[in-house]
């Protein structure tokens, strides 16, 4: 009993010795609460990258608004209005494309350097980019932000996302230098050796080829017709849909000398659905428009095959030489937003659902037709988590679509089929526009506008920003058939 009686005695003396320590090494007893305070406010900043990527993406729209609303922004001196600056600076940002004024004609040079330099930073990546913000200032990555940056660049090591942030930026500037050295000679003939032009030109379908962003420097579109200039610029505008982990991952397995076999799943499933994608489309607007005189004007083969091949590949994400889209039927205006809205490859400069999201779900399909539990494809079984979030991903942007349809049926009367389309266009980031959205109607911007920042930032980004840890389930309750279908 005497024992017993000692032990809070014994445990209060080890307290104050332990105390004594502690004061002797310079910590006192308020020091600690403040270091929780300024520590508590750097992790609610860095411990949550997707809501980061939305502080960072909003200043970015802030800024390129206010830049564009001055008065030599424009080639006539004048102010923009607020919503044509505002929609703008985020179909810039957000890669997509959709213009309600011309760029060659209504900006002046500086706001087409603002436009310019908001489609790299948006192209760049939301995400990547808020991560490198984040190791400039903390000169290191937090674990939280390791791990959804890991899942945005498609590496499943944390300790490899610094090195694929590298390696994005790396293949950015590669890419982008290989697509400008590849325009000049063309681009030197086509303006009658003005070497200032030709430069600014070139520069400027680079970065916006890329970033899969529909503006360009002139009213000329993409040079359709002069494959010196369009061929660049359209195998440019591929390899930015297909996504930085596709792009990675093929350079490495070239290095070591490793077959296609042993690409990653991931690689394989994007590589096949986007060729099955573009070969669809082709076939498509050959067969369907092929008396459209809109997008074929010509009788020659060759030129029908360039034309139908820029039909194929640029809707997915790319909005180049939109001249010929009003032309088009109701068919391959509907035939579009679906390409549209399935959209380009993961952590890519497009948009959409993505192409895996869209094979994840067919192969779900396959599963339940044919009577399989496990959903499997090259010999390896896709995990239910993915499964999950390639049906929630699916369900929520369809959800979306036909909010914005309707909304955008309300404030302009347009068809559904218009309506669908634009909608399509600027959830995926696509360009593509049949005139819904205009100048003068400031409501149809606004909600263009948080479409593609919705389509930009991504789903998954969001739900992660506002979402909590989940707390483990105590209970698991009986299971119990529901009658579906």
């Amino acid at each position: 009993m005497a024992r017993d009686l000692d032990e809070p005695v014994e445990a209060s003396r080890r307290f104050r010795i332990t105390l004594k320590k502690l004061r002797k090494k310079g910590v006192r007893g308020s020091t600690p609460a403040k270091r929780i305070r300024r520590v508590s406010l750097t992790d609610r900043l860095f411990g949550h990258p997707g809501r980061l990527s939305m502080m960072y993406f909003a200043v970015l729209i802030v800024i390129a608004t206010v830049l564009l609303l001055m008065p030599f922004a424009t080639q006539t001196g004048e102010i923009t209005s607020f919503p044509v600056a505002f929609f703008t600076a985020v179909s810039a940002l957000s890669t997509c494309g959709i213009q309600v004024v011309n760029t060659s004609s209504y900006w002046s040079f500086f706001g087409q350097v603002v436009i310019l330099f908001s489609i790299q930073l948006g192209g760049l990546g939301v995400m990547t980019f808020a991560s490198i913000v984040a190791l400039g200032i903390s000169r290191r990555l937090r674990v939280s932000q390791r791990m959804l940056t890991a899942n945005e660049l498609g590496t499943n090591k944390l300790s490899e996302v610094k090195s694929v942030i590298t390696v994005v930026l790396t293949i950015t500037a590669i890419t982008e230098a290989l697509t400008f050295t590849l325009l000049l000679p063309e681009l030197l003939r086509v303006n009658k050796n003005d070497a200032g032009r030709t430069l600014w030109q070139a520069i400027f379908y680079a970065v916006s080829a890329y970033n899969n962003t529909g503006f360009t420097p002139d009213t000329s579109g993409l040079h359709v017709t002069n494959w010196g200039v369009g061929l660049p610029i359209l195998v440019s505008a591929f390899i930015g849909t297909l996504g930085f982990p596709v792009v990675l991952n093929v350079v490495q397995c070239a290095r070591r000398r490793q077959s296609p076999k042993h690409w990653s799943l991931h690689t394989k499933l994007t590589l096949i659905t986007t060729a099955i994608l573009v070969g669809t489309s082709l076939v498509w607007f050959l067969i369907v428009e092929w008396n459209n005189t809109d997008l074929f004007p010509v009788d020659d083969l060759s030129m029908k095959f360039r034309r139908a091949m820029v039909a194929a590949v640029m809707p997915r994400s790319a909005g180049f030489d939109i001249s010929w889209v009003p032309g088009v039927g109701s068919e391959s205006k509907f035939f579009m937003s679906i390409i549209m809205f399935i959209g380009a490859g993961s952590s890519s400069t497009g948009g959409g659902i993505r192409v895996t999201t869209f094979a994840v779900i067919i192969l779900i399909c396959g599963a339940a037709f044919t009577g399989h539990r496990d959903v499997t494809v090259f010999h390896r079984r896709i995990p239910r988590r993915i499964q999950m979030t390639a049906i929630s991903v699916t369900t929520s942007c369809l959800s979306l679509v036909a909010v914005v349809s309707m909304a955008l049926m309300f404030v302009t009367d347009c068809s559904l089929g218009d309506a669908l389309f634009e909608t399509c266009s600027a959830f995926s980031l696509g360009g593509y526009s049949v005139g819904v959205v205009s100048a003068g109607n400031p409501a149809s911007q606004f909600i263009l506008a948080a479409t593609m920042i919705i389509g930009r930032l991504g789903p998954m980004t969001i739900a992660y920003s506002i979402s909590r840890p989940m707390a483990p389930e105590p209970i698991r309750y009986p299971q119990e058939n529901v009658i579906v279908g």
